[in-house]
């Protein structure tokens, strides 16, 4: 899959205006066989653009858009999208500002190249080399690859801290009702698997006992991209549509424990502290999302099956449901995942499978969303896209009411041992080791990791705004105790995970990773250049055996800091 191992959490929302939207270009010829179209700002037409497309009031802004200068003060970044029917071409978007002295040759060419599939992509002002003669914004030029070839172009200014513009809520112009739609919704389902479970759980609920929903992925069951992240969220909208649909009175919770830019890798070892809450919580549907982000799974899907074994181990036998969400390059990896699910006879929802083909059709061929609709950047879904999930999953669960029998005859799921793995089941009993969650097989000598790290990684759980630190029980090397730059520890076990700090700091360290007096890998938190939590395998044996584990500071990085976050273990 062409896609980060670790996606950054989305970029601050900040308003923003169209100044054209679903326009109809058609590429006339050039010279070399590209088209072009042209698309003049001048003589107040940006300024009209912003009052009747973008539905700008405010006489300050609209007098910033006359000048280079204004505009600058006024504009943080430009979001360009363009649709042709074809998600493989390239579209080449210039924004020309006209120079003082020299018109045509003076000013600076704001460039991007965009797909056809109307995924946005911005342009940064900042990032702009502006030149001494910049005047006036004038002349947007669209070059396609070839002439005749007609697109939509969307263009929309986003604003800088302390400008504001009306709120632009493209969710209001999708037909949620439409028969469009709701096929829409129905492609997204993969395989009911057995919905015995899911049958028995809405009967719990409708009968008035207590049912609790978990939902555990990475930066979309977070709830990224969806404004209010913890009420516009997939989680807590597909949560209340049951709740709706199936509860009574208050009898129906949510646990959601989605880690932005992390990897089944990382949630399974998570799975008892997030899920389960170490135990004091039995959630009757468990909903597992990975399919984005476990490009960075070392193990290739091991990890993912192992944390899906995982759940279907539980004693109690909650339905489990395996969602995979997708990129806004149509690309998710539910090809590896899918195998998983059919092996344990699990339901499988995809939201690749429910709108990649919408993007892709014409008005008039049940066309109902755009790519643009759907997400809010190129990883996250919009609150339309969000919505959308949440109707996904809702239609998986109205399948199990509809149910006659409660047994199907291939309940494997339910066996005392699971069917064979497919892809592998090495942690399937993995375990979390940190300063709070101790094991007896494991001696610690912290040296100079004896200091703990505040500054960590903050995601928001359940139905909360409140940011909670991930794994606050640290282990930190603060840069000061430069006489002891490492950290051992002697083990027993077959399999070991080190989750450490990743970090954008001009002061974070490398580590050197040792086992058994043998180098193993160096642990850089510079790789994704973010603080999250960030897993990487350094044992994964057939057999239990006793090592020592050292991670040392590299040379160079005595003075600076490093995290190690916690351990996963498999005995």
């Amino acid at each position: 899959m062409n896609a980060p191992a670790a996606p950054k959490d989305p970029e601050k929302r900040r308003d923003s205006f169209y100044i054209i939207k679903n326009k109809d270009i058609f590429g006339s010829e050039m010279e070399d066989g590209r088209g072009i179209q042209y698309l003049y700002q001048s003589d107040e037409r940006l300024v009209n653009s912003a009052q009747i497309t973008g539905g700008i009031t405010d006489e300050t802004e609209l007098g910033l858009l006359r000048t280079v200068k204004g505009f600058k003060e006024l504009v943080h970044s430009i979001g360009v999208s363009a649709e042709t029917g074809n998600p493989v071409d390239n579209v080449e978007f210039i924004f020309q500002m006209y120079g003082k002295n020299d018109i045509y040759g003076g000013g600076t060419n704001l460039k991007i190249c965009v797909n056809g599939d109307g995924a946005e992509k911005k342009i940064y002002l900042s990032d702009a080399s502006w030149t001494d003669d910049d005047f006036i914004p004038d002349q947007i030029k669209v070059i396609m690859e070839k002439a005749g070839k007609t697109a939509k172009l969307n263009v929309r200014l986003y604003l800088n801290d302390g400008f504001t513009a009306p709120e632009i809520n493209e969710k209001n112009e999708i037909n949620f009702n439409s028969e469009d739609y709701k096929n829409i919704i129905k492609n997204s389902l993969v395989s009911k698997g057995d919905l015995t479970k899911l049958k028995t759980v809405t009967d719990k609920a409708k009968s008035g006992e207590d049912v609790t929903l978990a939902y555990i992925g990475g930066s979309i069951t977070q709830g990224a991209g969806a404004t209010p992240i913890n009420t516009e969220c997939y989680a807590y909208k597909s949560y209340q549509l049951f709740k709706e649909k199936f509860g009574k009175g208050n009898n129906v919770h949510l646990i959601k424990a989605g880690v932005g830019g992390t990897p089944s890798e990382l949630g399974m070892i998570r799975f008892e502290r997030d899920v389960l809450r170490n135990y004091t919580v039995k959630p009757d549907i468990i909903v597992i999302e990975f399919a984005v982000n476990d490009e960075g799974d070392e193990t290739k899907g091991d990890c993912y099956e192992s944390l899906v074994r995982k759940a279907l181990n539980l004693p109690y036998k909650p339905a489990i449901i395996l969602l995979f969400s997708v990129f806004a390059n149509d690309e998710n990896l539910q090809e590896r995942m899918i195998p998983v699910g059919y092996n344990y006879n699990l339901p499988m929802v995809s939201i690749k499978n429910a709108v990649t083909p919408q993007f892709y059709k014409k008005p008039g061929e049940g066309k109902v969303l755009t790519k643009n609709q759907f997400f809010y950047d190129i990883y996250h879904p919009s609150d339309a896209g969000h919505t959308i999930m949440a109707d996904c999953l809702m239609y998986l669960m109205e399948q199990a009411v509809n149910i006659k029998n409660t047994s199907t005859g291939t309940e494997d799921a339910d066996m005392a041992v699971l069917p064979a793995p497919v892809i592998g089941n090495t942690f399937e009993n993995v375990k979390l080791l940190d300063k709070k969650d101790t094991y007896s097989g494991a001696r610690i000598i912290p040296g100079g990791f004896a200091d703990t790290d505040t500054v960590l990684q903050c995601v928001e759980i359940d139905e909360s705004l409140r940011l909670i630190p991930q794994f606050p029980y640290n282990w930190h090397y603060n840069g000061k105790e430069t006489d002891k730059p490492y950290f051992e520890m002697k083990i027993n076990c077959k399999a070991l995970v080190l989750v450490f700090k990743d970090s954008g700091e001009t002061d974070a360290a490398k580590a050197d990773i040792y086992v058994d007096g043998q180098y193993v890998r160096t642990a850089d938190p510079y790789i994704n250049g973010w603080v999250h939590c960030n897993p990487i395998i350094i044992i994964n044996e057939s057999s239990s055996n006793v090592h020592l584990v050292h991670i040392e500071i590299a040379k160079a990085d005595y003075d600076k800091k490093f995290t190690i976050l916690g351990f996963g273990y498999v005995q």
